[in-house]
């Protein structure tokens, strides 16, 4: 098991995960998320092919429209 942190707290992974699988798993898949790993911001089109590596740190945000 690899230990990433995610939004600020430990969590075990798989290795093999992809982003896209965190996603699903934490319950942001279906919410409209920025996502940024250690600092990088992962574009969407990226989710499915990012794989998650140990020591990753990862944070998750609503992204919420306004005006």
């Amino acid at each position: 098991m690899y230990t990433i942190v995610l939004n600020g707290q430990p969590r075990a992974c798989a290795p093999g995960r992809t982003l896209r699988q965190l996603l699903d798993e934490t319950g942001y898949a279906q919410r409209r998320v920025a996502v940024e790993i250690n600092r990088e911001i992962v574009p969407k089109s990226q989710h499915t092919q990012r794989e998650i590596h140990d020591g990753d740190r990862i944070e998750i945000v609503n992204a919420i429209g306004g005006g």
